[in-house]
C-alpha cells in the first residue's frame, strides 16, 4: 500500500489515471497502482481490452473506470477528464503511457505520419498534463510520470517521426518538473530503453529471449517507486533497460 503521509508528492490511495492502456506496460501500470490501493482510471482508444482488464482488477478487489478517447483530440481528452472527475474524482496521479510510432527515414515518412506521431506522443501528453494540473496545483500535491523511449534520447535513422515526438515529451517533462516541483507536484520522465515483452512482439520476433526484453510488471514497479519518492529526493529522469542492453 502507498505510504500514509501528508507530505507533498507522496502517493496516498486516491485516483490514478493511466493514459494508454494495452496488453503491455499500460496494463501492468493499472494492476500495480490498483494493487497499491488507488482507484485507476484507464484511457485508451479501444474499450474491449480495458473492459477485460477492469474485470480482472475488480475481481482482485480493485476499483477501475474505463474511458475511451483519442489522446490527440483535445475535445476527447477534455471529455475523458470530465468523466473521470464526475465518476471517481480529480486524478492525483497522471501516468502518460500513450505512444505509437511511424517508422521510416526522412525520405519515407509522410507529413501525415509525422503529425500523427507528434499528436499521440507529444500533443496528447500536453493535453493530459493541462487537464490534470489545475487540481494538483490547488491541492499542492500530485504526480505526473511520462513514458519515454530510446528514440527520445538518441533517435536512429528510422525515427524521423517517432524520435522528435519523444524528444518533445521529454522536454515537456523537464519544463513541468521545474515549474511544478516547487508546488509539490512530482514530474518524471521514464526512458524505456529496450523492447517491452508484449505478446505481439513475441510473435514478431520469436528469436528474442526472456532476458532480451523488459518485463512490463518490472517497469511498473519502477513507476511505483517514482510515485512514492520522498520530496527531499525526487528523481526527474529514470532509465530502465534489460541488463544486457547496450547504451
Amino acid at each position: 500500500m502507498a505510504p500514509q503521509t501528508n507530505q507533498p508528492g507522496i502517493a496516498q490511495p486516491g485516483i490514478a489515471m493511466v493514459v494508454g492502456v494495452g496488453p503491455g506496460l499500460g496494463a501492468a501500470l493499472v494492476r500495480r497502482f490498483a494493487q497499491g490501493g488507488h482507484a485507476v482510471a484507464m484511457v485508451a482508444r479501444s474499450r474491449e481490452f480495458m473492459d477485460g482488464l477492469g474485470a480482472e482488477v475488480r475481481a482482485a478487489g480493485g476499483r477501475t473506470l474505463a474511458v475511451t478517447a483519442d489522446v490527440g483530440d483535445a475535445a476527447e481528452i477534455n471529455r475523458a477528464f470530465d468523466t473521470v472527475r464526475s465518476k471517481l474524482g480529480a486524478p492525483e496521479m497522471l501516468l502518460y503511457n500513450a505512444g505509437s510510432g511511424n517508422w521510416g527515414t526522412i525520405t519515407e515518412i509522410t507529413p501525415e505520419q509525422y503529425e500523427d506521431s507528434w499528436r499521440v506522443n507529444a500533443f496528447g501528453a500536453f493535453l493530459c498534463a493541462k487537464q490534470a494540473v489545475t487540481d494538483m496545483i490547488k491541492n499542492k500535491r500530485g504526480v505526473m510520470l511520462f513514458t519515454g523511449a530510446t528514440a527520445g534520447i538518441k533517435a536512429g535513422p528510422m525515427s524521423a517521426a517517432f524520435g522528435p515526438a519523444k524528444f518533445a515529451v521529454r522536454g515537456l517533462a523537464q519544463s513541468l518538473a521545474r515549474d511544478l516541483g516547487p508546488r509539490g507536484i512530482h514530474v518524471a520522465y521514464v526512458n524505456v530503453d529496450g523492447i517491452i515483452d508484449i505478446p505481439h512482439i513475441r510473435s514478431r520476433m520469436p528469436s528474442l529471449k526472456d532476458e532480451d526484453m523488459l518485463k512490463p510488471a518490472a517497469i511498473a514497479e519502477a513507476y511505483w517507486f517514482l510515485a512514492n519518492q520522498d520530496p527531499s529526493a525526487w528523481t526527474q529522469e529514470l532509465d530502465v533497460r534489460p541488463f544486457k542492453e547496450k547504451f
